[in-house]
């Protein structure tokens, strides 16, 4: 088995206030406690003999090995099947959806033969703070502790466990139908032991577990054509939020490559304003309600907080709890997933300036009226402080949606955003009939359309580009019918569409920019954006292109790992790549579902009239003669 499995090769278990990969070999190689932005546990997945890793697993590789989730939840179950037996391990965690933030996690591991005998064996080595604190091993009746400096780790388990330097190690062997399991429960440093497992008890858990994700799903209202990839995305969103505050990460680990053995690693485990923001829409759409008012109410505390005159209202990104220091640090002692370095924790692109994530907060809080919120005086009052600031802001340089580190540019983008942050402030202003001052709003959102037509269209492309200093395309513009910038039928929106078509689509698959035409201040290259191929699917059916975008739609799926799930990017090899598994591509594929069901609905409803769709050169999914479905 490779040092280093897939980044794919991984299932997600998770408590709601923090999350653990288990591979497809029983081995949980990332987990970090007691939070998702916590210091890690388990991190062999970024230093295969330094990080620690927990395996529970059958003994040896002379099997096939699969994986899969209980339908409707969040259990993973790996299977392993060899001529002597089929065995299996059930891993979860007990979800939290309280608003109670508590240092006490425990990840419940139960292995069972289900056909003939198998010898499992257990190898338990935490490596405590990124693997930088040492830690001391007490072996107990029933288990083990591991100590370290500030977070004790409890080990309890059916079968007897034997010391191995500061680690332990077990075995058991099972027969058809017999069961073990441990308890590995994370506290602060001296907390007490969890009780001892039992066969009966941790069968409760695991009941507990799936009756938990299913009454969460029975709140879905969605009813469309790919019900067990939109509600394995919306599970997966919700184990990656944080339930006391409502506050999304981006993706559950730190450090795991855009490029192997390049320098695009970083830490996604904080919530950006962006992604959180647009997630409100995405969970209004499925019916989940609760969620998309937790986020909308932190997003409103931290408009509140804003600092004194001349501050930015908000910053890019922050912490679960909304702390907004995220210092970055380059961890020496970790080699990297397959030797991709620095590994960082911390993302410094949080005192970035990102001018598009005003757009995207006033969109979510327009799409909470959805809800039936309203905004308190107060709340208001720094709402229409925030766009006072941004009248003022808008026409900045900035480093953009994609944090570059080359220097800061006019971005097209941002400034669509902004001008979404304006349009979306005077509807709100009226719908809400609060006090704004509307002649300005307006003139800067008119200001900005005109900017934007003017500078940010090429004649080359005959497109939006991505700033006003090139000809270079950029994947983030397909949001621009969704915030209403551009009609989606208007000729400038299609020939923008069709120049990203051109330039960043392969085989259906979407790249953000090209690197190497708008440098960012990296080496190296990347994969295609999971993202942006499914904004690219949202935007072909809000232009008609139904036909195209569902082909697109459901060949990326042929791209999602073997439970259903998506990192950032997708490699050429069709490898997934980056931070795993990725809230923005699940979120954005629940927006592109629900879009291409309406646009779909639609046309069955209007009797399947012809597409506005143009010749292809090849199998693309677009039909060159129009036709009725």
């Amino acid at each position: 088995m490779d040092r280093y499995p897939p980044i794919a090769a991984h299932g997600l278990v998770g408590d709601l206030q923090t999350a653990a990969l288990v591979s497809d070999h029983g081995v949980v190689d990332w987990f970090a406690a007691p939070r998702f932005d916590s210091p890690s546990v388990f991190a062999a997945l970024l230093d295969h003999d330094r990080g620690g890793y927990f395996r529970l697993a059958p003994d040896g590789d002379n099997g096939t090995w699969r994986q899969l989730y209980y339908p409707g939840s969040a259990l993973l179950v790996t299977r392993f099947m060899s001529p002597d037996g089929v065995g299996e391990v059930i891993d979860g965690m007990v979800p939290d959806p309280s608003s109670r933030a508590t240092d006490r996690h425990t990840l419940v591991r139960v292995a069972r033969a289900v056909r003939g005998t198998v010898r499992f064996t257990l190898d338990c080595r935490p490596r405590f703070d990124y693997a930088r604190a040492e830690h001391t091993l007490d072996l107990e009746p029933g288990g083990a502790a591991f100590h370290s400096p500030h977070l004790t780790a409890h080990l309890r388990s059916t079968f007897p466990l034997q010391r191995d330097g500061q680690d332990v190690r077990g075995e058991v062997t099972l027969r058809e139908g017999q069961v073990a399991g441990t308890l590995f429960t994370v506290c602060r440093a001296g907390g007490p032991a969890p009780p001892q497992p039992t066969e009966d008890g941790l069968a409760r858990e695991l009941w507990g577990m799936v009756r938990f994700w299913h009454r969460w799903l029975l709140t879905s209202r969605y009813h469309g054509r790919w019900p067990d990839m939109v509600h394995r995305s919306a599970i997966t969103l919700k184990l990656l939020t944080y339930a006391p505050t409502g506050a999304p990460v981006a993706a559950a680990t730190m450090g795991l490559p855009e490029q192997v053995g390049g320098e695009r690693n970083w830490d996604y485990r904080y919530t950006w304003i962006r992604d959180g923001a647009l997630s409100v829409r995405a969970l209004v759409d499925l019916g989940f309600v609760e969620e998309a008012v937790a986020f909308v109410r932190w997003l409103g505390h931290r408009l509140h907080e804003q600092g004194g005159p001349g501050s930015e209202p908000l910053q890019t990104m922050y912490r679960v709890d909304g702390d907004p220091r995220l210092t970055e640090e380059i961890l020496d002692n970790f080699e990297g997933y397959r030797g991709s370095s620095p590994v960082r924790a911390g993302n410094a692109a949080a005192d970035q300036l990102q001018l598009d994530i005003y757009g995207e907060a006033l969109y979510a809080l327009a799409e909470s009226r959805q809800l039936g919120m309203h905004v308190s005086y107060d709340e208001w009052t720094a709402l229409a402080r925030t766009l006072e600031w941004l009248a003022d802001s808008w026409d900045r340089p900035d480093e953009g949606i994609w944090e570059t580190r080359g220097g800061r540019q006019d971005f097209t983008y941002s400034r669509v955003m902004c001008w979404a942050a304006f349009d979306s402030g005077l509807r709100l202003a009226d719908e809400w009939r609060r006090p704004a001052d509307v002649p300005r709003w307006t003139a800067a959102r008119d200001a900005i359309l005109a900017q934007v037509m003017e500078r940010g269209w090429s004649k080359t492309e005959q497109a939006l580009v991505q700033h006003y200093d090139g000809d270079v395309l950029d994947a983030s513009l397909l949001l621009i019918p969704r915030v209403g910038f551009l009609p989606s039928f208007g000729a400038g929106w299609l020939s923008t569409l069709d120049a990203i078509d051109r330039k960043l689509v392969s085989d259906s698959l979407v790249y953000r920019y090209d690197p190497a035409a708008s440098p960012d201040g990296l080496r190296g290259s990347e994969g295609t954006f999971s993202l942006c191929t499914f904004l690219y699917v949202d935007a072909l059916a809000r232009t008609g292109r139904l036909d195209q975008a569902r082909y697109t739609f459901e060949k990326m799926h042929t791209y999602a790992n073997h439970v259903g799930l998506f990192a950032e990017e997708i490699g050429p090899d069709g490898a997934q790549l980056g931070n795993f598994p990725q809230a923005f591509t699940h979120l954005s594929l629940i927006m592109a579902a629900s879009t291409l069901d309406d646009a779909l609905d639609r046309r069955r409803q209007d009797g399947g009239g012809p597409e506005r769709e143009e010749p292809a050169p090849w199998f693309t999914g677009q039909d060159p003669a129009p036709r009725s479905l």
